[in-house]
């Protein structure tokens, strides 16, 4: 830029004034550099010169000195009003872009689930001329983080929750409750055992723990070092071979406390009856055999059906709510099947996983534990309960044998306390 201006003429008055605002300790940055620059001038040093001493730019010096020779010492220490952005973002803009934080990308044709920052300050740059928010087409990520933040949206994360899809919910966990309740009424005060007569009636938690993982090591792990600092732990090579997956059906008698395994490939309908005709085979006949079980397929298909047709009044089914496995107490073996024994396994062939998932129930059933539910027993007076309306025998009515079909289970066996003699 051209030095149009070789020198200015300041006023005694005007030099003091500007060396009074130099003295000011919270005096604007752009201020400061603009006294300095007309009193740098009026001593004759040149733009460029000043543009050195004050490390700015030379274009910043002229603008200030043009500005002092059109209309003064004030027009050049502060920018006249109006400069700058006219447009400012309005209420009407936050709350456009808010109800687009709240839209998914795949409703305007993009590819991801949800919005991240950088996507997402493109997509509101795209869209805000047309959709009548023209200050929003250059809006900056960082402000659409402060919108979005004030407003405590976050598009790019997920929260989940579990929704009760079952209108009969509260109904179904009732039905649960009552029989566990029926189980806790055969333990005394301190836990124990209460012997009965004619105990027909066993009742078992039931489930499967598909997609087990055999993972198998590609070196053998590293034994812990003592007094190691680095090497107090085992350590494993990260790379490792999948060799496949199993299924793990299993059941608890929820008063003996064993736990019952079958291990397959699959769990599909015809493994959920190889387990039924092995708790057929392990009670004595005539039993009832009662399971609390969900609704997976397999349990209520035409094939299971057509199973328990063969075995009358043999099984009795107590199907917990949908979004209800937590009602399910083998749902707590499971979890602590997983941190004592599955957590971390490496093995080096399914086959062998195989073994040492039966082993693991070999040594859980050589000390049973019977688990006990306690989530709203004391709501649960078995006075006022109708079984009959509880346990049903039939579970695929389409498939049922003519006599079967629309039938429930009739009572279970009275259960009189038998005198134990002193």
């Amino acid at each position: 830029m051209p030095n149009t201006i070789k020198t200015i003429f300041l006023t005694d008055d005007d030099k003091t004034y500007l060396n009074k605002l130099l003295a000011q300790s919270t005096l604007e940055i752009r201020i400061y550099q603009r006294a300095k620059i007309l009193l740098l001038k009026s001593a004759g040093i040149s733009n460029m010169d000043i543009a050195g001493k004050l490390d700015i730019g030379i274009g910043v010096v002229q603008r200030c000195l043009n500005k002092f020779k059109d209309h003064g010492v004030e027009s050049a220490l502060h920018d006249s009003k109006g400069r700058g952005r006219k447009a400012e973002i309005t209420d009407d803009d936050i709350t456009w872009v808010i109800n687009k934080a709240c839209q998914k990308p795949k409703e305007y044709g993009y590819s991801a689930e949800f919005w991240y920052p950088m996507s997402f300050r493109k997509f509101i740059n795209s869209i805000a001329e047309e959709q009548g928010h023209p200050r929003m087409a250059t809006v900056a990520e960082t402000t659409l983080r402060k919108i979005l933040s004030n407003a405590r949206i976050k598009q790019f994360r997920v929260s989940y929750y579990c929704e009760k899809r079952d209108p009969e919910f509260d109904t179904k966990m009732h039905d649960v409750l009552v029989v566990y309740k029926q189980v806790q009424m055969q333990f005394d005060e301190e836990g124990k055992l209460i012997p009965f007569e004619n105990d027909t009636m066993h009742t078992l938690s039931y489930d499967e723990k598909p997609g087990i993982q055999a993972i198998a090591g590609t070196s053998e792990d590293r034994s812990p070092i003592p007094n190691s600092d680095k090497n107090n732990s085992y350590q494993r090579d990260y790379e490792y071979v999948r060799l496949g997956t199993l299924s793990l059906l299993a059941a608890i008698d929820l008063v003996s406390g064993e736990a019952i395994p079958l291990i397959s490939d699959t769990h599909k309908s015809s493994d959920f009856i190889l387990f039924l005709q092995k708790l057929d085979e392990k009670y004595p006949k005539g039993d009832t055999i009662r399971i609390i079980l969900d609704n997976h397929s397999a349990h209520t298909s035409k094939e299971t059906q057509e199973y328990l047709n063969t075995i009358p009044k043999r099984f009795e089914f107590v199907f917990t709510p949908k979004h209800g496995s937590w009602l399910n107490m083998i749902e707590g073996f499971f979890s602590k099947m997983t941190k004592q024994m599955l957590c971390g396994i490496r093995v080096e062939t399914k086959k062998e996983l195989k073994e040492r998932i039966y082993r693991y129930f070999d040594e859980i059933n050589k000390e049973p534990v019977p688990y006990k539910w306690t989530y709203k027993m004391d709501s649960i007076d078995l006075a006022k309960e109708d079984i009959d309306s509880i346990v049903y025998e039939v579970v695929n009515a389409k498939a049922a044998s003519a006599e079967n079909k629309n039938k429930k289970a009739s009572k279970p066996f009275s259960r009189k306390r038998r005198t134990i003699s002193n």
